[in-house]
């Protein structure tokens, strides 16, 4: 990634806290530039985290939660407040996580790094399986079945069946690496494939279609199999408390004061 594209992503984030009133907390790249397979003309997925002035979260009317500021053929960029956030890690939603992991940080905070400090605690593995699995069974179905399929999206399979296996073995959130989920969790046989898929895709501008790989093809069938099986059976009861994310919650406001 070129430094001019990273300064003009750091100017759009400060114009949005000065419009918007805000302070951004941390913020992330979460596409397929974060995952490690981008096309060379791949967008840039930005994804933030902000707080409000305290006295915004007292107001009686209902408030959007949500900043959604660029939308183009470069930029996609987006955030959330951070009540959104912490409601949504308390219910171990995998997007939370995947913005804690992305190995290309375009700002944080120590604010940040206190609330990561205890975001791994709300992980729960079923919901991480049955999230995974579920992108990767409509990918599957919706682009991968027909003679002719958009090769690409074999990454958007492949990725979360690997992140299930990932959770399955080291009961932790996945890597946003699709190399080190690739490394840790596929066959030694399978990776031949995907190698040269991922070769494509990153010196490709589209990488458009082609004949279906029924090597892959059988392997993610029996995949979807085995960790359906895996979800189905998984035990989801864990402690949940929501006193860590309100004191983290508490503690942006009266500093923002």
């Amino acid at each position: 990634m070129s430094d001019e594209i990273v300064s003009r992503i750091k100017k759009k984030l400060t114009e949005i806290e000065e419009t918007e009133n805000i302070r951004i907390l941390h913020c992330v790249e979460s596409g397929s530039r974060a995952w490690g397979f981008a096309s060379p003309d791949s967008d840039y997925d930005v994804r933030f985290v902000y707080v409000r002035p305290a006295e915004w979260y007292l107001k009686l009317e209902k408030t959007r939660d949500v900043i959604e500021w660029q939308l183009d053929d470069v930029y996609d960029i987006s955030g959330w407040d951070i009540q959104k956030m912490l409601r949504l890690l308390y219910k171990s939603n995998p997007t939370v996580f995947e913005w804690k992991n992305s190995p290309i940080v375009y700002r944080t905070t120590e604010d940040w790094k206190r609330i990561s400090e205890v975001t791994d605690s709300y992980f729960s593995r079923t919901h991480g399986i049955y999230h995974y699995l579920s992108t990767a069974r409509h990918n599957y179905k919706e682009y991968l079945r027909t003679e002719e399929v958009r090769l690409k999206k074999y990454f958007y399979v492949l990725r979360p069946l690997l992140a299930c296996r990932w959770i399955a073995d080291k009961e932790t959130p996945p890597p946003m690496l699709f190399s080190e989920l690739m490394e840790a969790e596929l066959e030694s046989d399978i990776r031949p494939y995907v190698e040269e898929l991922l070769e494509k895709k990153m010196q490709t501008p589209e990488i458009g279609t082609g004949k279906r790989i029924d090597e892959l093809n059988r392997w993610i069938e029996q995949e979807i199999r085995v960790m359906k099986i895996l979800a189905e059976k998984t035990d989801n009861t864990r402690e949940r408390s929501w006193e860590k994310l309100d004191a983290a919650f508490l503690g942006l406001l009266e500093k923002g004061e």
